[in-house]
């Protein structure tokens, strides 16, 4: 009869010093350090054209966008993890176990990935979703000219957007183009 090894819990204390030291990026549930999968240079460029289109709208308004080097805490459950983009509106509120990590985020945009879609659409939705702060969460597709947005005011049911269409989000103020951000990502 064989034994099972015991299976080592780490605290969030522990994560934040790995991840400072870690050149790889990773998530935080439970105990659990799982890194996370690298994109591909579409998936880059549509990040970095979200990051553009709605960082540019947001200049001298009190929400600031975010790069996927902004750290996501959802106290609630526990995640700690990275979103390809996000924005914060007002003073940014951070962990108190983890000052790195901000609580509050009113937008927060996933760039789907084969690897990573159905974790995005499922688990990781339903983490966002518990943000207090959070107004949508978004959904871009790096392949075709798709976004979903899951919006608060509406109980979080997907609303879909293809080409020639305009997401707005009332919430910040600011206008999501399809075609303009997948042109300006390179994505036909």
């Amino acid at each position: 009869m064989s034994t099972a090894v015991p299976h080592y819990r780490h605290s969030l204390a522990e994560y934040v010093a790995i991840e400072d030291q870690s050149p790889v990026r990773h998530e935080y549930l439970g105990g659990e350090i799982v890194a996370m999968a690298g994109g591909t240079p579409e998936h880059a460029a549509v990040a970095a054209a979200v990051t553009t289109l709605l960082g540019g709208q947001l200049r001298g308004r009190p929400c600031r966008m975010y790069s996927s080097d902004l750290r996501l805490r959802v106290l609630e459950t526990g995640l700690a993890t990275y979103a390809d983009a996000s924005v914060v509106c007002g003073e940014l509120e951070r962990d108190p176990d983890s000052p790195t990590h901000v609580t509050n985020p009113s937008l927060v945009v996933e760039v789907l990935s084969p690897s990573t879609e159905a974790y995005d659409r499922g688990e990781k939705r339903e983490h966002y979703q518990k943000i207090a702060s959070l107004d949508a969460y978004v959904l871009v597709e790096s392949s075709r000219r798709r976004v979903e947005v899951y919006r608060r005011e509406n109980g979080f049911r997907q609303e879909v957007y293809g080409p020639a269409e305009t997401v707005r989000f009332s919430a910040i103020q600011c206008d999501l183009s399809v075609d303009e951000l997948f042109d300006l990502a390179g994505v036909r």
